[in-house]
């Protein structure tokens, strides 16, 4: 056996001379269409998250018009109150009472009566 390894060292390496395949390699093409399908998942994901940030931001946009309108009516429910505490002050309708339709405040004293007809 020792010759055997001795003669193999001996031996310089050389590689046998190939011809060049004819066949294509399925190997690489494997690889490819490997990297294609990563890069259509990677890109459908992309492509999703996009999407999902347009919708959001849709709805907070619609979020704030609908905040602003709200803010909106309630400064005009406020004012409206307002306007309907003061038309309902009893000074203001015994004023409009007087000048308008011609009352007149009776005393504590006095006591009136309005008779009725049938």
């Amino acid at each position: 056996m020792a010759g055997w390894a001795a003669a193999a060292r001996a031996e310089p390496l050389s590689t046998p001379h190939r011809r060049p395949r004819t066949t294509p390699r399925t190997r690489s093409r494997r690889r490819v269409a490997g990297g294609v399908l990563w890069i259509g998942a990677v890109a459908a994901l992309l492509a999703g998250i996009v999407a999902m940030n347009v919708a959001v931001l849709r709805l907070n946009i619609q979020l704030d018009r609908l905040g602003h309108a709200r803010d909106t009516l309630r400064a005009e429910n406020a004012s409206l109150l307002s306007q309907l505490s003061s038309a309902g002050a009893t000074g203001r309708i015994q004023t409009l009472a007087m000048n308008r339709l011609g009352f007149v405040q009776a005393g504590p004293d006095q006591t009136t009566f309005v008779r009725l007809a049938r």
